[in-house]
């Protein structure tokens, strides 16, 4: 799994509006690369909002902010146009990132274990290395938390 000081996996993803992202194609900026369940459900919702309302001190701080779930291309242009998002989504149906970033868990609700995706936020600096991690992310406050940060690298 990887750890701080790391090299992140590089990555090419398909996107929100048909394109698609490739995380070492975004050096020298800095990447907040975040990972959550599932499009449109209430925690996920509040923290693409969150990032979407700050996302121009992101990029103030050369920081671009890229949020990953296995959700369709085609349900992140639903969200990101009902929400007025302004990140990008990427969609990683096959699970490759997510379990090269160690967020491909085992996860139980209601006595039912499945496999799913913890949510899990990673900055990565403008080498490509990881800077932080933080993992089993609760939403409220989590967006300026990982602001701060970001301005303190």
């Amino acid at each position: 799994m990887i750890q701080v000081g790391d090299m992140a996996p590089d990555f090419t993803l398909p996107r929100d509006g048909g394109d698609t992202v490739t995380l070492s194609a975004l050096r020298p900026s800095k990447v907040v690369l975040y990972f959550y369940p599932k499009d449109d459900t209430s925690g996920c919702t509040k923290q693409a909002i969150a990032f979407t309302e700050q996302l121009q001190d992101f990029r103030d701080e050369g920081c671009e902010v890229i949020g990953v779930s296995k959700d369709t291309v085609a349900k992140h242009d639903k969200f990101r146009t009902k929400h007025e998002l302004g990140i990008i989504l990427a969609s990683d149906a096959e699970s490759d990132v997510c379990e090269q970033y160690g967020v491909w868990k085992e996860k139980s609700m209601y006595g039912k274990t499945y496999m799913g995706i913890e949510r899990s936020t990673f900055l990565i600096g403008s080498d490509g290395k990881l800077l932080q991690e933080w993992r089993k992310v609760r939403v409220p406050g989590h967006v300026d938390a990982v602001l701060e940060a970001v301005r303190s690298e």
